[in-house]
C-alpha cells in the first residue's frame, strides 16, 4: 500500500495512515521502520495488531529532505542503528518532536523550550559489546534487526576508533586465542583519549582452566591492541549488574578523565557511553547549584557526585550495583575537598529513601535521579516528594517513564523549569534527556 508518513515515533519508525477507503485497514496507523517525515512510501504489512500495523518499506516515492545514505554497510540488517538513513539535524528534530509530543501525551501542561544538547553523531561510543561466534567459524557479532539471530561485523563506526580497532584484531586471531571457547559476549571499554582499553568477557558456564585461557588470551592481544591495560572473565549477571568475576588479567579499572576529575571505572562498572558528551552532560546536571545537601541516587560511579562535590558542603551518593559502588566509594573520596563529608552509600534507591523518611532527615537542597529505563515508578517518586528537596534534576533514558515521574513529582507540588535533549546515542532512537524540577 502506498502512506504518507506524517511524523516519527519513538523506536524507530516513521508513522502513517491508511487513506484509501476502499482498502481493509483504512484509518489505520501503520509504523514503517526506515521511512521519514513528509515522505511517500510504498510498503507491505507484516504485522496486523488491532489498533495500529507494522510495514516494512518497500520504495520511498518521495523523499525526505532529510534523508542521506547511511554510512554503515550493516545498516538495515544489524539491529543497533535507526536513523542513519537521516541527516544528523533530521535526527534531532525528530527526537525533540517525539519528546515534546510524550511529555503532552502524559497531559503535562506548561512545557518550557526543549533545548538540544548534541556533539559529533559517529565514533562517539566508548564502550561496545559483541557476540562472540564460534560455531561456523570465528565472529564478533551484534544481533540481526527484529531477531536473536547473530550478524558478523567487521567494523562499528559509532563506536571509538580504537574499538574499531578492537573489532578488527579479535576476529583476525580470536580463533587462536582460543576466545569461543572462554565466552560468549565480549565487551570493549575505552577512556577518554583512548589510551587504555578494557575487555570484559562474559560466559554463561566456567570454562576449564579459565584463568590460564584468559591469561594466554589476553597476552596475545596485548601484543596486538598496547592499549589492551586489563580484562575480566565474569558469569552472566542481569541487566542491571555483572555476574561474579570469574577470572582476571592486568589491571581491574581505567583513569576517565570527565568534567575536570579523574574517575576510576573498573571492570564491570556502568559509566556514560558518550565519549563527547560527558563533560556536557555533568555540566547540565552541576552547573549554578550550590548548597548544603545533595542526593545523587543511582549514582554509577559518581559522575555527578564528583561534579556536586565542589558546590556542595555534603554529598551523599547511592549507588546499589557492587562494581559501580566500590567506584562511587573511590571516587567520592578522591572528590572530598579539604575533609567535606561526601559519603557514598549502597542502597537501592527506595531504600536510601525509605530509611530518610523513617529518620526524618533534613531535606536535601538538590536531589539528583538517573534512573534505569524502567524510571523511578510510583513509590521512589512518591517517597522523593515526600523528602521535600528544593530542586531534582531527573537524568531520564526514557521518555515514557519519564513522563509518568514528572507526572507523580508535580502532582506532589514540583513545577518544571527546564528540559534538555541530550543526544547521547546519535543514529538511534534512544535519548537522553535532562530535567529540573523546583518546589512552586
Amino acid at each position: 500500500m502506498r502512506l504518507h508518513i506524517d511524523k516519527a515515533i519513538y523506536g524507530g519508525a516513521g508513522l502513517g495512515r491508511v487513506s484509501d477507503e476502499g482498502n481493509a485497514l483504512f484509518g489505520k496507523t501503520i509504523f514503517v521502520p526506515f521511512s521519514l517525515p513528509g515522505e511517500t512510501v510504498d510498503v507491505h504489512i507484516i504485522e496486523d495488531k488491532r489498533s495500529y500495523a507494522t510495514g516494512e518499506l518497500d520504495a520511498v516515492l518521495v523523499d525526505s529532505a532529510t534523508r542521506t545514505t547511511p554510512a554503515c554497510p550493516y545498516f538495515g540488517s544489524c539491529g543497533g542503528c535507526h536513523y542513519q538513513h537521516s541527516v544528523y539535524a533530521g535526527q534531532l528534530e525528530m527526537k525533540q518532536a517525539i519528546l515534546r509530543e510524550t511529555l503532552e501525551r502524559a497531559r503535562l501542561r506548561n512545557l518550557p523550550e526543549i533545548s538540544v544538547v548534541a556533539a559529533e553523531p559517529w565514533a562517539y561510543r566508548n564502550r561496545i559489546r559483541l557476540l562472540v561466534e564460534s560455531q561456523l567459524g570465528f565472529g564478533l557479532c551484534y544481533r540481526r534487526r527484529k531477531s536473536h539471530a547473530t550478524l558478523p561485523v567487521t567494523q562499528c563506526p559509532i563506536a571509538a576508533p580504537l574499538l574499531e580497532r578492537a573489532i578488527a584484531v579479535v576476529t583476525n586471531v580470536g580463533l587462536a586465542c582460543g576466545l569461543g571457547d572462554l565466552c560468549q559476549e565480549i565487551e570493549f571499554f575505552t577512556g577518554a583519549e583512548e589510551e587504555t582499553l578494557l575487555i570484559s568477557m562474559l560466559c554463561s558456564r566456567t570454562p576449564r582452566n579459565a584463568a590460564l585461557m584468559m591469561a594466554s588470551a589476553c597476552s596475545a592481544l596485548a601484543n596486538e591492541i598496547p592499549e589492551l591495560k586489563g580484562a575480566a572473565l565474569f558469569a552472566h549477571g542481569d541487566e542491571d549488574n555483572q555476574g561474579q568475576i570469574l577470572a582476571r588479567w592486568g589491571e581491574p579499572a581505567l583513569q576517565y578523565r570527565a568534567a575536570g576529575r579523574d574517575y576510576r571505572v573498573s571492570l564491570g562498572s556502568f559509566f556514560q557511553v558518550n565519549r563527547f558528551l560527558v563533560d556536557r552532560l555533568a555540566a547540565l546536571v552541576a552547573e549554578g547549584r550550590s548548597g548544603a545537601l545533595a542526593w545523587d541516587l543511582y549514582a554509577g560511579g559518581g559522575l555527578f557526585a564528583g561534579a556536586l562535590s565542589g558546590s556542595f558542603e555534603r554529598v551523599v551518593a547511592v549507588e546499589s550495583a557492587a562494581f559501580s559502588s566500590a567506584d562511587l566509594t573511590h571516587n567520592l573520596q578522591a572528590h572530598n575537598m579539604q575533609g567535606a563529608p561526601h559519603r557514598a552509600v549502597r542502597h537501592t534507591a527506595r531504600e536510601f529513601l525509605r530509611q530518610q523518611a523513617r529518620g526524618k532527615a533534613v531535606p536535601p537542597d538538590l536531589v539528583v535521579v538517573n534512573p534505569p529505563r524502567s524510571g523511578l515508578g510510583d513509590e521512589v517518586a512518591s517517597l522523593l516528594a515526600k523528602a521535600a528537596p528544593q530542586e531534582i534534576v531527573y537524568v531520564s533514558c526514557d521518555p515514557a517513564t519519564l513522563s509518568r515521574d514528572l507526572n507523580t513529582l508535580i502532582q506532589s507540588g514540583y513545577h518544571l523549569k527546564q528540559i534538555h535533549l541530550v543526544d547521547l546515542f546519535p543514529q538511534t532512537f534512544h535519548m537522553e534527556s535532562v530535567v529540573a524540577l523546583s518546589r512552586t
